[in-house]
């Protein structure tokens, strides 16, 4: 199954504990998060998508993750949200691709996650308002995510050609809102770090 061809293509947001922009993407994992250890949820909004035969293309997804110290040391916990409209192969598809057992740009998942909290379906929703994304998932996640200015004040603040294993390009952003309640967790991360990026995704290979 590992040498199934998949892709996801969209955006992604994630938003995150740090205090300000996350260390672990310009340090690729060779740095702490600002309070030493990371609390991370993610939503994505797959535009063009793929496992296989499984079509994946319109559908969202909510991730949960935690990290206890230095990103590239593993110990990961992650959960994943899958959008209620999935079928039961997308949802599949989703699960392998996001335990990192399809290979490819997630593959390191499979090394670095050592607890997977499960699969939730739900309603979830991807939105853009001018610059601003905003992620619901009913009685879980409330995220609204914004674009930090540049000098341009009208053009974002953007990292670019970086090797952070997410995406090469990476708009610096923050919470406005940012509140997830699941898996036992309750977390407000409002005023904090968050990013925007491109979503473009691929394997086995």
């Amino acid at each position: 199954m590992a040498d199934v061809e998949w892709a996801l293509k969209g955006e992604l947001v994630l938003s995150c504990n740090c205090t300000v922009f996350c260390p672990c993407v310009l340090s690729l994992g060779q740095h702490p998060p600002t309070e030493g250890y990371c609390q991370t949820w993610a939503g994505f909004r797959i535009d063009n998508g793929y496992h296989g035969d499984t079509d994946l293309s319109g559908l969202n997804l909510g991730l949960i993750m935690e990290i206890p110290g230095y990103m590239s040391r593993g110990n990961w916990t992650a959960g994943l949200f899958v959008d209620k409209r999935a079928s039961i192969y997308a949802t599949k598809a989703f699960t392998r691709i996001f335990t990192g057992k399809a290979g490819g740009t997630t593959s390191l998942l499979s090394i670095l996650v050592g607890n997977f909290l499960g699969v939730q379906q739900q309603p979830i929703s991807y939105e853009v308002e001018g610059k601003k994304r905003i992620v619901k998932i009913p009685k879980i996640i409330d995220g609204v995510i914004s674009p930090i200015p540049g000098k341009k004040h009208d053009e974002d603040t953007v990292i670019s050609n970086s090797e952070y294993w997410i995406a090469p390009e990476i708009i610096v952003a923050k919470s406005e809102k940012s509140k997830l309640r699941a898996f036992g967790r309750n977390w407000n991360f409002a005023g904090r770090s968050a990013e925007i990026c491109k979503l473009d995704w691929s394997g086995p290979n």
